[in-house]
């Protein structure tokens, strides 16, 4: 492979004027630099782990979750992180094996650094009272991402911090551009799209330089999650933008610290991220202050919050620009137990009568109930087969607990799917 170094002169300016030389050599062992900037660089670094590797799956989740028009906008860089060269040459047969076409398109490149470009990994500072491996492990594991972040910094417009055992959900590019499109002109550090650990963080590359040499000055500090979380608020992003739902999971059931049995899953994930189809929403239970309705269908981390008392008499309407056949429908109202809706029916409204002063949805279909603060129900088409114009969740039965509804999800009707 070729040897990548630090060229000043072919870096954008915004890079050069803040960027501290770093003299390391790093090894390009398969792939070739893309011919223009992309959109994405999805970073991971690669470890022998004890027991099971989910890289290869890893990789496979990456490219077939994405369209070919998303691919075309990414590039996904490896970092083959140990230092066992048969462990190595291993890993890169089975990669070259197994992703020809995507190294062919410069969609994937695999790296490594040799351990003389590391700094000491042992006899370090025991902070935390972490044992001297822990401490080890977690030291080089923030060099491992200083190095990656480092060689990536010119790769595209956005990073995003991935790790070698997890699973995406189909078409999360897409789902992140739209959320970036959502934060405007508002300035951000980190937008996370997993509640766990270094998954899923999205950076925008002007900022690596500075966060691989942060990460490399402060190695031996703490856990690179930390260091992470003060980069942000250092660089005065005081709070967390975290959207859901999470477009990343762990697959991993063993980390690759001592293979021991990790069993961190985010239970925000799911496979496909809901098309929510454009609607209007109105309700007639009293709004807490700017936790409008609208918050409970924006796939975000907002919520509608309403007071209570609540009966009979009261309702949650979404009303559709268009028609739609909706396939699937998940609700989650309440946070950690608390002020959840406790007696619900979800109805489908299938005709629409508009004056100008109101807008009445008619002839309601019933989907089910709320039970538990959720409601879940798969093949809506089934029990509602003309075209939905509006979906009401109607209160049953009156509480005196406020209620929030944290999630609507709503899954339309696949072309390939229509009977």
């Amino acid at each position: 492979g070729s040897i990548w170094t630090w060229d000043r002169e072919t870096w954008s300016e915004e890079l050069k004027s803040h960027y501290l030389h770093f003299n390391v050599s790093i090894e390009v062992l398969a792939g070739g630099f893309p011919s223009s900037k992309k959109y994405l660089t999805l970073g991971l670094s690669s470890v022998k782990r004890e027991k099971g590797s989910y890289l290869l799956a890893t990789l496979r989740s990456i490219f077939s979750e994405s369209s070919e028009e998303e691919l075309d906008q990414m590039v996904v860089v490896v970092l083959l992180a140990d230092f066992d060269l048969p462990w190595i040459q291993n890993t890169l047969h089975q990669i070259s094996q197994d992703f020809i076409a995507h190294l062919e398109k410069s969609r994937l490149l695999v790296i490594h650094v040799k351990q003389e470009h590391y700094p000491p990994l042992s006899g370090l500072k025991r902070n935390f009272n972490d044992a001297p491996d822990r401490v080890s492990f977690r030291s080089k594991q923030n060099v491992d991402y200083s190095f990656l972040l480092h060689f990536s910094a010119n790769l595209s417009q956005y990073y995003l911090m991935l790790e070698d055992d997890i699973s995406c959900s189909k078409n999360f590019l897409s789902s992140m551009q739209h959320h970036v499109q959502s934060m405007g002109s508002s300035p951000w550090v980190t937008l996370e799209f997993s509640k766990l650990g270094y998954i899923g963080k999205l950076y925008q590359s002007k900022d690596l330089p500075i966060l691989a040499r942060f990460l490399y000055n402060f190695y031996q500090e703490m856990p690179c999650d930390f260091l992470l979380s003060h980069f942000h608020r250092l660089l005065t992003q005081d709070k967390v933008f975290r959207f859901r739902p999470s477009l990343f999971q762990h697959m991993g059931t063993f980390s690759s610290f001592r293979g021991t049995y990790n069993h961190l899953k985010d239970e925000d994930f799911i496979e496909e991220v809901a098309d929510n189809p454009p609607a209007d929403i109105k309700t007639n239970i009293e709004i807490f202050k700017t936790h409008v309705p609208e918050k409970a269908y924006s796939q975000d981390v907002e919520y509608f919050w309403g007071l209570g008392p609540i009966g009979p008499e009261n309702y949650f309407l979404l009303v559709f620009h268009e028609p739609v056949g909706i396939d699937r429908v998940q609700i989650q109202t309440g946070m950690d137990g608390k002020d959840e809706l406790h007696s619900a029916d979800v109805e489908i409204g299938t005709k629409l009568e508009r004056t100008e002063a109101i807008v009445e949805c008619s002839e309601f279909q019933t989907l089910g109930s709320v039970e538990q603060g959720q409601f879940i129900k798969s093949e809506v088409q089934k029990l509602v087969d003309v075209p939905a114009i509006c979906l009401r969740i109607r209160v049953t039965a009156s509480q005196t607990d406020w209620v929030i509804i944290s999630k609507i999800q709503i899954w339309t009707v696949k072309p390939d799917k229509i009977a």
